[in-house]
């Protein structure tokens, strides 16, 4: 059983800064009560007020999946529509 990590940032538009810090809130408390979720985290940049890095630890592809899919009908997935995502996915045993 291979543990999927996603890591990488997203950048959101100045528009849209201030309801996404908002929700990421409660963004982050439910993905950490997933099932199979081992770490979540996004972060704003330093450098970037418009850059959160990301990284996320799931126990397998499953419970990876299973959060997409939450994601995506979500409050979160509603006011993430617009941003510019650059992830990188990977497998670890």
């Amino acid at each position: 059983m291979a543990k999927i990590i996603l890591q990488g940032f997203i950048i959101v538009a100045v528009r849209d800064l201030e309801l996404v810090s908002r929700e990421l809130v409660t963004h982050k408390s439910l993905t950490l009560k997933e099932v199979g979720c081992l770490t979540f985290s996004v972060t704003p940049d330093e450098s970037n007020p418009n850059k959160f890095n990301v990284y996320e630890e799931f126990v397998d592809q499953a419970a990876f999946d299973n959060h997409q899919a939450r994601v995506k009908s979500s409050q979160w997935g509603k006011v993430t529509k617009n941003v510019q995502r650059h992830y990188q996915i990977t497998h670890s045993d």
